[in-house]
């Protein structure tokens, strides 16, 4: 059975069922805006990641704001926005795994496809892949500038599997991949910027490691919501990848920014209904680990002072109202900023589009559940 959108365009806001993930369009599009202005003329390219959002709307917003193509994280999530008329799409992952490599190869018929590689083993894969679909796929090296998650070190490990994708038929060297998740989260402008820093020379090394053994590295890729600012400034990157820029969440909202640092807003909320208000100083809503990720933490009740949303279990989410001066009545919404909205975006299967308190569109999250 199909899941029925919470909301028809035309509808007002007050009638969206809840739990709803819902997206204020307003700050969405000035947060679209600002990025591509911010980008747009400085000889770098935009590729937003869309795994984040999910949602082949927001990424057709990006790509006609000036975005190149997007990244994805899975297959399944590049065969979603192939479908829907994406061209160019690059998975910041490794693929490994003889039906998702067949599937990546033969996607390539209908779209420009890169990924990513940290083993020589799966350069070979890769190779017979793409040889096996008739196609070319676009090969970057996964360098490991400070995360330690995937990626080689950098300099002479980059040089040699770039040595091996060159040589490789069907495969198509095009640079590598730097980017430094575990900054992007880090709470002072100092400490990002200290990071990045031992990033950008990770990447030059690499670079000119590449360049070394006769090689072109026409691609330096990277860079997130949190950092995109030092990577688009290095002098060494090529193409920004940040996502979260889009919706904002509640831990990006804890990261001070400096003066000339840009600030996007949250648009992404999660709009509940207070179903309970039996147990005194409390209410509950209808939003709860089903509705939201709480990797991140719990969500922020926006515009609603006093009130903390302390705990939560499937279906229920609890407040403590204690400090509000005027304590939430049964029925009333809240609009709650998540956490992390990477992974509540994938728990939802429509996204809300409000403006000026009307229903303006209902997108579907079309790769939600997109793991393979």
């Amino acid at each position: 059975m199909p899941i029925l959108p919470p909301a028809r365009a035309g509808d007002p806001v007050a009638a969206i069922d809840t739990p709803a993930l819902v997206v204020d369009l307003d700050a969405f599009e000035r947060n679209l805006d600002l990025m591509a202005n911010a980008v747009r003329g400085s000889g770098l390219a935009l590729r937003p990641h869309a795994k984040s959002h999910k949602c082949v709307e927001i990424a057709q917003a990006q790509v006609e704001r000036g975005a190149i193509g997007i990244c994805c994280q899975k297959v399944a999530e590049a065969e979603v926005f192939v479908a829907a008329g994406v061209r160019d799409v690059l998975v910041t992952n490794e693929i490994v795994g003889t039906g998702k490599l067949r599937r990546l190869a033969t996607l390539a018929h209908r779209a420009t496809l890169g990924v990513l590689v940290d083993d020589a083993g799966n350069v070979a894969e890769l190779s017979a892949a793409a040889a096996g679909a008739g196609t070319t796929l676009d090969v970057l090296v996964e360098v490991d500038v400070g995360a330690h998650r995937c990626g080689v070190p950098p300099g002479e490990p980059v040089a040699q599997l770039a040595v091996a994708i060159a040589a490789a038929p069907g495969l198509r060297l095009r640079g590598i991949h730097a980017y430094h998740g575990a900054a992007q989260h880090l709470r002072t402008p100092a400490e990002r910027r200290d990071a990045i820093a031992g990033a950008v020379r990770a990447a030059a090394a690499s670079k000119a490691a590449i360049q070394a053994a006769g090689l072109r590295c026409a691609v330096v890729t990277g860079a997130g919501t949190g950092t995109w600012q030092e990577e688009r400034d290095s002098g060494v990157y090529t193409e920004l990848q940040p996502g979260s820029y889009v919706f904002m969440d509640a831990d990006y909202g804890r990261n001070a920014l400096a003066a000339d640092q840009h600030h996007f807003e949250h648009s992404l909320f999660v709009l509940a209904t207070v179903m309970s208000v039996a147990v005194p100083a409390q209410a509950v809503v209808d939003a709860g680990l089903k509705a939201l990720a709480f990797d991140s933490g719990p969500p922020l009740v926006y515009g609603a002072a006093g009130l903390e949303f302390t705990k939560a279990s499937d279906e229920h989410g609890v407040l403590d109202v204690a400090a509000a001066a005027r304590p939430p009545r049964l029925g009333d919404r809240l609009w709650l900023v998540p956490g992390h909205c990477d992974p509540t975006v994938n728990l939802h299967d429509w996204i809300v589009g409000v403006r000026g308190g009307t229903v303006e569109c209902v997108w579907p999250v079309a790769a939600r559940g997109a793991l393979g």
